[in-house]
């Protein structure tokens, strides 16, 4: 395959996988921002979703203030910003239609039909219409992605898609986790308190992992379990571990297929290697903060290597 269609299958993935973490991040602080006014602290609900989406420094750039408004449009709609949903889903269809003849006619159609709706989508919607919009966004991105599942050959081109919402899904974690951990709640608030237990309530929700922190924990929401589940837990398909094993799986067959391995396969194995060496206590004894900056900036090194190696 050349480089060029491995590269638009890739970010194809990511740029649609983005979209839908972006929804439920929005999601997810229309939520906790309905709250009692009371709870506040350093930094509030919209705050924290524009941390978490990394868009940090260009919104700061254009508004003075973190509120429904801005980040509604900001995270949304502007396509001044690279990863808004709408930017996510318009580059996503780029590289699709550049690969047109790589994905089967199932996976093309469910991403152009989300392309089509997204863009005939009124921005000044009411608040519970764009509550259902986040939904639809979360339900278009399931298809793109049951769509290429159930009808793409598992040759380089499925595995490259595959990698690519990998990697993004783990990125994606990893900063839900960081941001609750550190900037939702009020330091005048306890840890394990009412408010808390919301929070955690609702990044459970935002990742789709409610039910399964009740089949696997049994127990009410608490913090390191939480963490936990989304971190070292391989039955969780958003965890880390299990995005990593799905990257290195999809690493080694592309390096078996094409008789050669290289950095991003040792790279991609020597962190899941790490994760699966952890227990929940050892994270939060180096301090889970410090954890997800690593990961993260282990995350980033694979990305770059599979660049070097494949998409160049």
């Amino acid at each position: 395959m050349l480089s060029r269609a491995a590269d638009a299958l890739f970010w194809t993935a990511r740029y649609v996988e983005r979209a839908d973490f972006l929804a439920r991040v929005i999601d997810a602080a229309s939520r906790m921002a309905a709250l009692p006014s009371q709870y506040q602290g350093s930094s509030t609900e919209w705050e924290s979703a524009v941390s978490t989406s990394g868009a940090g420094f260009g919104f700061y750039g254009v508004y003075g203030d973190a509120n429904e408004a801005t980040v509604r449009d900001y995270l949304v709609f502007s396509l001044d910003n690279p990863s808004s949903i709408r930017s996510c889903l318009n580059t996503a269809r780029a590289n699709a239609r550049s690969v047109r003849t790589a994905l089967t006619s199932e996976t093309w159609e469910a991403l152009n039909t989300a392309w089509n709706e997204l863009n005939s989508a009124d921005p000044a919607m009411s608040g519970e219409a764009f509550s259902r919009f986040l939904d639809w966004v979360k339900g278009a991105a399931l298809l793109i992605d049951g769509a290429a599942r159930r009808t793409m050959l598992r040759n380089d081109a499925y595995w490259f898609f595959r990698l690519g919402a990998a990697l993004e899904r783990a990125d994606n974690t990893a900063r839900i986790l960081d941001v609750k951990y550190h900037l939702l709640l009020p330091e005048s608030e306890a840890v394990g308190g009412s408010l808390d237990y919301f929070q955690w309530n609702a990044i459970l929700r935002e990742v789709s992992a409610h039910t399964a922190y009740r089949w696997v924990y049994r127990d009410t929401i608490r913090p390191w379990l939480v963490a936990d589940l989304l971190t070292l837990n391989r039955q969780m398909p958003r965890s880390l571990i299990s995005c990593y094993e799905d990257a290195s799986r999809r690493l080694d067959l592309l390096g078996d297929a094409y008789g050669r391995r290289g950095p991003s396969q040792k790279l991609a194995r020597a962190t899941l290697s790490k994760l699966a060496g952890l227990r929940i206590d050892d994270v939060f004894a180096q301090g889970l903060h410090e954890f997800i900056q690593q990961f993260l900036n282990d995350n980033s090194r694979l990305g770059a290597a599979i660049h070097d190696q494949y998409l160049t």
